[in-house]
């Protein structure tokens, strides 16, 4: 049997589901889950092979209409993951009004790849209703297979592996096949503090924080990292540092935790707090945070 191997572009409206889909497909936790939106800022591979293929899936972050340079770059990610698909997986759900965002249902329309349609969330809705969403995106994406799933349940999952299998390509595997991303220690343990973050505050705190490792040293049973998170304005870094460090500290354990348990070894974990003025609209420091590669 010939090898077949593609990237599987996962892309919809903020809140569907798409980081859930991921985690699920991939069998890892690869991508953040929170109910926040814009919680995937980067495009995110995660990737699965066997013996006789390979899918690299791309976590893309959600849909919106952008209102600094940030978002920008972040749409930059969603556009091109129409570009260099083998197959999209077009996420919606049983919530959201099927017409929204227009203008992006119609590029995939004309993007001309394989589209496969998840309706996520059908736990929370019924029989007819799901079956009206199902007619609608029938008629949106002609010839996609459309496939009602839970994610959080893992419902209906399996169908939409083999139905990727039939579409990909015929290819050499395009990553060894012992990886699982793309990315490196540094961006996992950046992503699980900013998911602590994104929990542990409220309005516009978890939006104007970016999280960076400075330091990730490993030896045999323990990684000494040192972070920062930097913070847009001098009035955010209190806030996140709380009344006697309490907040900052909070953040911190809760980290570690998920941090030992990802990497499998124990973690001194050094947090810091830093005003980076505007950084979401300048270009040197969207740069530096790894906004300005495709």
């Amino acid at each position: 049997m010939a090898h077949k191997a593609g990237f599987v572009n996962i892309v919809g409206n903020p809140n569907v589901g798409k980081s859930t889909i991921m985690n699920a497909l991939v069998g890892e936790k690869i991508s953040i889950i929170t109910q926040k939106m814009q919680t995937t800022r980067h495009r995110i591979k995660g990737i699965v092979s066997g013996d006789d293929f390979q899918i690299v899936y791309s976590d893309t972050p959600g849909i919106l209409k952008p209102s600094y340079k940030l978002q920008e770059t972040m749409m930059k990610f969603v556009d091109s993951a129409l570009i260099d698909a083998d197959v999209i997986l077009f996420v919606t759900d049983v919530v959201e009004k099927p017409d929204k965002n227009p203008e992006y249902i119609e590029k995939v329309r004309k993007s001309n790849m394989p589209v496969i349609v998840l309706i996520n969330k059908i736990d929370l809705s019924n029989q007819e209703d799901v079956m009206k969403l199902y007619d609608h995106w029938s008629n949106t994406f002609p010839g996609a297979t459309i496939f009602p799933v839970s994610a959080r349940e893992k419902f209906n999952i399996e169908p939409i592996f083999d139905r990727i299998i039939e579409l990909l390509p015929e290819s050499p595997p395009f990553f060894p096949k012992d990886e699982l991303t793309d990315r490196n220690e540094r961006f996992f343990l950046q992503e699980i503090i900013r998911e602590k973050i994104l929990l542990s505050y409220q309005k516009e705190i978890p939006y104007a924080v970016e999280v960076e490792v400075e330091e990730f040293k490993e030896a045999e049973k323990l990684i000494n990292v040192r972070t920062v998170i930097h913070v847009a304005r001098d009035s955010q870094k209190g806030i996140i540092i709380g009344h006697q460090g309490k907040m900052l500290k909070k953040v911190g354990t809760e980290a570690r935790k998920d941090a030992e348990e990802f990497f499998g070894k124990k973690i001194f974990l050094e947090l810091y707090v830093k005003v980076a003025k505007d950084w979401r609209e300048k270009d040197g420091q969207l740069k530096k945070f790894g906004y300005d590669a495709m």
